[in-house]
């Protein structure tokens, strides 16, 4: 049965830790900052990019500031406002489920929050601590389930519960794993599952729902929402799910603009939204690859009748990584090791190299180079250019654990977690 213990953690995480080292080789603080915050899954509205100079492309573990071990597994991406990082976990099969507040600066505890959930099922690639929270720099937002209850809460930065909302319960093949955004005073999730669906966007104040747009289900989306601006016209909420293709929603009462329609089988959407030249990008899939990419229109978005799919792209597809436009160009990095260099305005192929691993996360992009981690826990390096980068120009770093996680960058740091343990590596001067 369901237990909502609210419980304090003031002696530290020596119960749960096993052992913390900080190495401090750089120091505390790093003289080339770009970014003090990375508030959301993949950071600034989801694209993944950061221009911060400095952080190394291979390393060895003693070069780590500091590297903590965390209790049990989770999958989720810490987030980090300038002095505050959060990350999820859980443990016994997702019966306690984790929420901690560290010093991004030495990996120190502040606090922690701890909830118990009933034991769920989920897929072996999954955890029940995948789902990335979200902080407007005043309270952290995070979503959490099993099969029976779907929660969505609001803790403050000094750990006190603001507000709760139990949503209903949670049915999926895989589990839960999308991730929350914010838009002007609401917090928004889309609660898109293989059960009764909806996107819900609540008062991030009180929890409040503020609009539920409910919508035609087919299998659990893991497609973290995006917000679009174009110029001229109003904020759009760009949704995908295998049911209704890419949607597009008003993000002030949820109202549908417009939608592509239902993918081709398998139709799972896994891989986030992005925006790249101008079009929208969206893959779906299954079992382990990308089986069709479209680029879809998002101009006028009050025309409900417009033919938005631009083009289609079929093969060399990634089916979990979410994409990363840079410098003019698409890039591509497949479950299965291949990266490619696409042009987003047609899709055309401009190269494909192959990197080996598999992959269950997404690539960030760090001052022109791409960063993404292998299910057994290597962090690889390649070029985010037009040019085919040669073999000598791929770094690899071996972490000590596996992963399947997604890095961040905040405060002259990169943070990489794996299924056990956080790191920082902090930028050179």
């Amino acid at each position: 049965m369901l237990t909502l213990p609210l419980r304090r953690s003031s002696t530290g995480l020596a119960f749960l830790f096993c052992a913390m080292t900080v190495l401090g080789l750089f120091g505390s603080t790093s003289s080339a900052v770009a970014q003090e915050s990375w508030s959301r899954f993949r950071g600034v509205n989801g694209n993944g990019i950061s221009d911060q100079k400095g952080i190394p492309t291979t390393w060895s573990p003693g070069d780590y500031a500091w590297n903590i071990e965390l209790p049990g597994v989770g999958h989720a991406s810490p987030i980090v406002w300038k002095d505050k990082l959060f990350v999820t976990s859980a443990i016994d099969e997702g019966a306690l489920r984790f929420l901690f507040c560290l010093n991004p600066a030495t990996g120190k505890e502040i606090w922690s929050r701890q909830v118990g959930f009933n034991r769920s099922h989920k897929h072996s690639k999954n955890s029940w601590a995948s789902s990335t929270p979200a902080t407007d720099g005043k309270r952290v937002y995070l979503a959490f389930s099993d099969d029976e209850h779907y929660t969505f809460s609001a803790y403050d930065f000094d750990g006190d519960l603001v507000w709760q909302r139990l949503l209903g319960g949670f049915e999926s093949q895989h589990g839960q794993g999308v991730s929350p955004i914010l838009f002007n005073d609401l917090v928004i999730i889309a609660n898109l599952q293989k059960g009764p669906s909806s996107v819900v966007a609540l008062d991030k104040n009180t929890g409040r729902t503020v609009w539920s747009s409910v919508h035609s289900f087919y299998r659990t989306s893991y497609a973290t929402p995006i917000i679009v601006r174009l110029k001229g016209d109003k904020p759009q909420l760009i949704c995908a799910s295998g049911a209704l293709g890419v949607a597009s929603l008003d993000p002030q009462t949820g109202r549908l603009n417009w939608m592509t329609g239902e993918f081709p089988e398998p139709r799972r959407t896994v891989a986030s939204p992005i925006v790249a030249g101008g079009l929208l990008i969206q893959s779906c899939g299954g079992g382990g690859r990308g089986n069709v990419m479209i680029a879809v229109d998002l101009s006028d978005p009050k025309d409900a009748t417009k033919n938005r799919i631009r083009y289609e792209r079929k093969k060399v597809l990634p089916y979990v990584p979410t994409p990363i436009y840079y410098g003019g160009h698409l890039f591509l990095w497949n479950d299965n090791g291949v990266v490619s260099c696409v042009k987003p305005e047609d899709g055309e192929n401009l190269w494909t190299i192959r990197v080996g691993g598999g992959y269950s996360g997404s690539p960030i992009c760090i001052d022109g180079k791409l960063y993404c981690i292998t299910e057994k826990g290597d962090m690889i390096v390649v070029p985010a250019t037009v040019e085919q980068p040669a073999a000598t120009d791929i770094q690899r770093t071996s972490l000590g654990d596996t992963s399947h996680s997604t890095p961040i960058v905040a405060g002259g740091r990169l943070l990489i977690r794996t299924y056990h343990r956080l790191a920082a590596l902090e930028a050179k001067p």
